[in-house]
């Protein structure tokens, strides 16, 4: 039997990862435009965004969903 893979497009992706691409693509100027949260408009970095969204489910959620609607974007 062969392995089925995966449909979740955020299969095997870290929230690292995640949030360094939508970093690199959007800034974060743009992240706290889209996403109105505290880690991403005062004082932004990539480890207190991690620490915040790896504790908040909502806000994790939030970022997740950005980032399957911007995937399609990324592969221009």
């Amino acid at each position: 039997m062969g392995k089925q893979q995966s449909k979740d497009p955020l299969h095997g992706i870290t929230l690292q990862r995640i949030l360094e691409q939508l970093v690199d693509y959007y800034g974060f100027d743009t992240l706290g435009e889209l996403i109105k949260i505290k880690c991403f408009t005062d004082n932004p970095s990539i480890k207190s965004s991690l620490t915040f969204l790896r504790k908040t489910d909502w806000a994790r959620k939030k970022v997740e969903d950005l980032y399957v609607r911007t995937i399609p974007k990324f592969k221009i």
